[in-house]
């Protein structure tokens, strides 16, 4: 009789552990469906506005999983920093070899916690967007990435003067810093990558795809060196407002090269007395007269270096300039210039502009 209510019992518990086994199951996979869940569901979210902006999540060198995942749960990016734990370990036991990356990240919480470690697994960094304008210096640059908080200004500076040539072997020899090759466009750049070396770098190379192969194609055609090229690119780029006028103006510089005339080019005194005029306030005589290697008013022929970074509209100009007799130019106040073929003639019409701005 014990025999049989002692068998009883045991096949009473033999027939509980598989519902007890299936309750387990269950509320393990309710409890993992809600901790792997994003932070906020997005089902909740009912307009665009109300959406939750994204944060920026930096992984530094020598961070562990569980510091990651303490970090995210802290944000609000994910649920649980336990179920961080598991699924880390997961990854490390399923994918041998690899880890979480070092960079900055940015996550939505309304992805879910396995999107959020796949993407730091991977490391799929932010990328960082920047956006360089045609006529830009390294000055300007300079100032604009310290602006943004990528790095200091001096710190970019000094990055220009180490010219790589290890990289780029095709850029002029003895070059005292990269201005000109600089490629001005918006570019993207991976949050890990982020130093004044890589930006440059990043800059020429754009410069090897879009612009080198224009000079390399029409060379030829023109008695112009790749510096000597992008010299005078620089100081078109700088004088030319409307685009209408780019060749025109590159017919007038190229007439005053051929017959061994000053380019009298305003932006080249400019740049190396480290000044910008305006219309109310425009080069005196005595910064015109000032000594300067780039003072293209007393000094004949090109400047050392280029001037800025010149966009592809007026490189393509500069090899390609208008056939003109014009030797001279003046800057009206509206963006446009009036040509002139003789020195009278431009005197007359710089007087003429002067008097006009006077009455108003």
């Amino acid at each position: 009789m014990k025999a049989v209510r002692r068998k009883s019992r045991w096949s009473f518990y033999w027939g509980l552990l598989p519902v007890v086994s299936v309750f387990f199951a269950w509320q393990g996979w309710v409890w993992w469906s809600w901790v792997s869940a994003p932070a906020i569901d997005p089902k909740t979210i009912e307009s665009e506005a109300e959406s939750p902006p994204a944060k920026t999540i930096e992984v530094k060198t020598g961070s562990t999983g569980q510091e990651i995942g303490a970090t995210l749960e802290a944000e609000g990016l994910i649920r649980s920093t336990q179920a961080w734990n598991v699924w880390a370990r997961w990854l490390s036991l399923t994918k041998r070899g690899g880890g979480f990356q070092v960079g900055s990240y940015e996550i939505n919480p309304t992805e879910p916690m396995t999107e959020i470690a796949a993407k730091i697994w991977s490391g799929d960094v932010l990328k960082l967007s920047y956006t360089i304008p045609e006529g830009w210096t390294i000055e300007d640059m300079a100032e604009y990435f310290e602006d943004q908080g990528f790095f200091k200004a001096e710190t970019f500076v000094e990055a220009t003067k180490n010219v790589p040539y290890d990289l780029f072997p095709w850029l002029p020899k003895d070059l005292p810093h990269v201005e000109g090759f600089l490629y001005p466009d918006t570019y993207l750049l991976r949050s890990d990558r982020l130093d004044a070396e890589s930006v440059v770098s990043q800059m020429i190379g754009q410069f090897e795809v879009v612009a080198l192969p224009v000079y390399e194609q029409s060379a030829g055609e023109k008695d112009l060196s790749l510096l000597d090229w992008v010299t005078l690119a620089s100081i078109v780029e700088r004088e030319a407002v409307i685009s209408e006028e780019r060749s025109l103006i590159s017919g007038v510089f190229h007439n005053r090269l051929i017959e061994g005339m000053p380019l009298g080019a305003d932006p080249t005194v400019e740049y190396g007395l480290g000044i910008t005029q305006t219309a109310d306030r425009p080069l005196t005589y005595e910064e015109v007269a000032t000594p300067s290697p780039y003072n293209t008013y007393i000094n004949a022929g090109l400047p050392p270096t280029p001037i800025g970074s010149p966009g592809l509209p007026s490189l393509e100009a500069t090899l390609s300039p208008e056939a003109t007799d014009y030797l001279y130019f003046v800057a009206r106040y509206d963006g446009t210039h009036v040509f002139s073929r003789t020195l009278a003639e431009h005197e007359a019409a710089q007087a003429e502009i002067w008097n006009e701005r006077d009455s108003q």
